[in-house]
């Protein structure tokens, strides 16, 4: 696909001299981390005018994981546990796996899933069942191949969050005035555009899913000044999201998962927000399988990564910030992802 015809400055500076058209003062947030790289990178908060506010939301799998996950993983001392890189470094409440690793902990990092189950055929294995909808069918499929192949030594750790009550989450919690969303193109892809419509009809605000170019991005917040009247959920996103999204990676993954509430770092429990492993695989659940617990447990108070994921502030308004945080040192999780707010200030936007 020629991704260039996204980037053309005179199609892009042509749409900012709409946006520049429209007097409301609003607040958009952007849900999926992607997006906020994308933002830093292409300089997108610079070209908008001043009463445009583009705040964060808690669209970073790994921002959103909770201490306690990273606390019962290096407890375990026989098994490997297999996970994606970015978790590494995020801290739990007495240090990271990166530095449990250097203790002794098996820690192994895979780019998919199956990988792990390759390795479960060797060693005993955990995989860090981390993500949103984009990631979970993978899951749910590999622990279906785990079952088919009789994989004794494969478990899953179930984290993994759903994008849409996380968004009902943080509009019912009214601490964050949100005048408009810039929908996860990723999510979309899986879970349809047709998901988010419970936000105009139920809230009154307005959605757009788009995808991750500079020309995607501005059209999205176009069309969100355009309809503060008429809110609605507008696909601007449609060579590769559908109203009703990916019908087959949703039936593997509900096959595989139940919706539970779930626990996010920094917004506290969800309801609906999570998903647990079915009885009919339950051995390969790895919190049956070790007596592992998340629960809810202190952050470090001076971090204020959960406000930045409820998009109270932006990163710079964090004194730890570009100070004793940063990615050589990261205090919290924001600081840690590729594609976390904290990681993508710093990286842009100081």
């Amino acid at each position: 696909m020629d991704l260039q015809k996204y980037r053309q400055p005179d199609l892009i500076n042509h749409v900012i001299d709409d946006i520049k058209k429209h007097t409301a003062s609003v607040k958009f947030m952007e849900v999926c981390g992607t997006h906020t790289m994308a933002i830093g990178k292409w300089g997108i908060r610079k070209l908008l005018p001043k009463k445009i506010k583009l705040i964060s939301g808690p669209g970073c799998p790994v921002c959103v994981t909770p201490s306690s996950v990273i606390d019962e993983l290096s407890k375990l001392k026989k098994v490997t546990i297999a996970t994606f890189g970015d978790l590494l470094r995020v801290p739990g409440s007495s240090g990271t796996l990166e530095k449990a690793r250097a203790l002794g902990l098996r820690v192994e990092v895979v780019y998919s899933p199956m990988e792990a189950l390759e390795l479960a055929k060797q060693v005993e294995t955990i995989f860090v069942g981390i993500g949103f909808e984009t990631t979970i069918p993978g899951i749910a499929h590999t622990i279906k191949i785990a079952k088919q192949q009789n994989v004794s030594n494969f478990s899953v750790l179930p984290a993994c969050k759903l994008v849409p009550p996380a968004l009902e989450a943080l509009i019912a919690g009214e601490e964050t005035k949100i005048d408009g969303f810039l929908l996860p193109g990723h999510v979309s892809v899986i879970i349809g555009s047709a998901a988010y419509n419970f936000i105009p009809q139920k809230y009154g605000i307005g959605g757009v899913v788009t995808g991750f170019e500079p020309l995607d991005i501005i059209v999205g917040i176009k069309k969100l000044l355009e309809n503060l009247d008429q809110p609605q959920i507008i696909n601007e996103y449609e060579r590769v999201v559908t109203k009703d999204g990916n019908k087959n990676a949703q039936a593997v993954m509900f096959e595989v998962f139940a919706v539970q509430d779930a626990l996010w770092r920094g917004l506290g429990w969800i309801p609906n927000s999570g998903l647990s492993i079915r009885e009919e695989y339950a051995q390969f659940d790895a919190l049956k399988k070790y007596g592992l617990r998340i629960t809810d447990i202190p952050e470090n108070p001076q971090c204020r990564c959960g406000d930045v994921l409820q998009g109270k502030i932006i990163p710079p308004s964090c004194t730890l910030f570009d100070k004793v945080c940063n990615p050589q040192n990261p205090v919290g999780p924001c600081m840690v992802s590729s594609e976390g707010s904290c990681a993508a200030y710093y990286k842009y936007e100081r």
